[in-house]
């Protein structure tokens, strides 16, 4: 149904789609993997929470001997506390590379093991999303809608989503994702999330109710033509690292599990067979991946593999709509082809000269919110005093390039208000502030900074957001 007023678009999803969810559950992610650490724990599964994974160690032979984490207790100038502690060195003869999208530890050994070398570029979105407690009149349990398009352009791929939790409490999730791909640099994913409650379809929900969580995240988009080699001698990728989410269904948790799970299988069978020989020190297991494509995440994603690259025709979303019926319901995927991604997402912002500024309603403080104190939200915490996690490779660049060229995305796409430019003293020129305590840890920046100058890096362990049952 396309509403005349606003161009939102809500899709009736029939059985078939990818977007269906008829018969699941809906279950809070922060408390399933709470639960779950609890199995493990019971198992006799250790785990170090507040202890980051900063470093791949290698052996001589190249070959991945594990992880070590980052030093604590360490002044802003590198200079160590009295409460220094140097990092731990965990060595496995396999090492299972975990850390969700866009990780800081893949990205290395993406290039030492050149593992993109026959897949496209990832592609990501940013996902933002706040927890609500509603008048216990409006909520139905069970209940999920998507929608596509308003307030983004045809030109920008994004949409929502609104869960009525299963609960003892009328709970709500809600949350607006953004391609980012996206071309205008004005664009502000967070700012549009908070123009999305305020359509008629969306506000009633939230009148008289109460916002009491918020977090953001990006999500990896490219699907199944931008999946990299997944094994390389001592070590194998899983989950979001690598990239197993479904786009159109908005869901990677399940196709992240079985790969774990798979892993798991496969490095225990080489570990346990008695004629192992390897080559390296570190262990090689093909097999995971041979599994894996034979396994149903391998179908499921390349069915769902040219929906989202649809999307960058002349007609936008509305094509990939159109795409996705014709070759996801009448013809179940079965196309031949494989469409291409449009690349880095780094490089798709236009020069702000040729944009129009986006304006922005302000927010009402009711149903629509500041970013600050949506930050406050989240839970977010770091120690001032501790050494830089958000790096940049050239501190020129920022005011020469992005702010230069495309009038400072960095302040906009940022869904935590940690990049800033403020005057110099002089009151000629501006610099780039960089509220490294805000950060939600959510990888945007590295992903999309036009000129990628940005470098994210583990902080101390323990920072960052406390996300309770997101």
């Amino acid at each position: 149904m396309l509403t005349a007023e606003t161009n939102l678009l809500i899709i009736y999803v029939y059985l078939g789609l990818p977007m269906n969810n008829h018969g699941n559950y809906i279950v809070r992610l922060g408390h399933l993997v709470s639960w779950l650490g609890e199995q493990a724990e019971a198992l006799g599964v250790e785990i170090y929470p507040g202890y980051a994974a900063a470093e791949v160690l290698f052996h001589e032979d190249g070959s991945v001997k594990g992880i070590a984490t980052n030093d604590v207790g360490i002044h802003k100038d590198g200079s160590p506390k009295s409460t220094f502690e140097r990092g731990l060195e965990l060595h496995a003869k396999v090492t299972i590379f975990g850390e969700g999208c866009h990780g800081h530890l893949a990205k290395q050994l993406y290039k030492t093991f050149n593992l993109r070398e026959n897949c496209q570029s990832q592609t990501y979105a940013i996902g933002l999303k706040e927890l609500w407690l509603i008048d216990e009149k409006k909520w139905k349990p069970g209940l999920v809608e998507h929608t596509v398009g308003w307030p983004l352009d045809r030109h920008t791929y994004g949409g929502s989503f609104l869960y009525h939790l299963n609960e003892g409490e009328p709970l709500i999730a809600l949350g607006f994702v953004v391609g980012l791909d996206y071309q205008n640099p004005y664009l502000n994913p967070f700012r549009e999330f908070q123009r999305w409650k305020h359509h008629p379809s969306v506000s009633p929900t939230l009148e008289g109710g109460s916002r009491i969580a918020y977090g953001a995240r990006a999500l990896n988009e490219g699907g199944f033509q931008s999946l990299p080699k997944l094994t390389f001698p001592g070590g194998v990728l899983v989950g979001c690292s690598p990239g197993f989410m479904n786009v159109p269904k908005i869901k990677g948790t399940h196709t992240a599990m079985k790969s774990g799970m798979l892993a798991a299988e496969s490095i225990f069978k080489q570990l346990t067979d008695e004629n192992l020989q390897s080559s390296t020190q570190g262990l090689h297991v093909p097999e995971y991946e041979e599994n894996l494509q034979k396994s149903w995440v391998w179908k499921e994603l390349y069915s769902v593999r040219n929906i989202r690259p649809s999307c960058h025709g002349p007609l936008g979303f509305y094509g990939g709509i159109l795409y996705t019926g014709i070759f996801y319901w009448i013809l179940r995927g079965m196309e031949p082809w494989t469409l291409k991604h449009k690349g880095l997402d780094s490089n798709q912002l236009k020069p702000a000269k040729d944009c129009t500024p986006i304006e922005y309603p302000k927010p009402d403080g009711k149903i629509s919110f500041d970013l600050l104190s949506s930050v406050a939200l989240s839970g977010t915490n770091h120690d001032h005093d501790q050494p830089a996690h958000l790096t940049l490779r050239d501190d020129s660049i920022p005011v020469n390039r992005n702010l230069a060229l495309y009038d400072g995305p960095e302040q906009r796409f940022c869904p935590a208000g940690v990049y800033e430019y403020v005057p110099l003293e002089s009151g000629e020129g501006s610099r780039l502030q960089i509220n490294a305590q805000n950060c939600v840890h959510c990888k945007t920046c590295d992903i999309k900074d036009p000129s990628q100058n940005i470098n994210w890096v583990v902080p101390e362990g323990g920072g960052g957001p406390a996300y309770n049952g997101m």
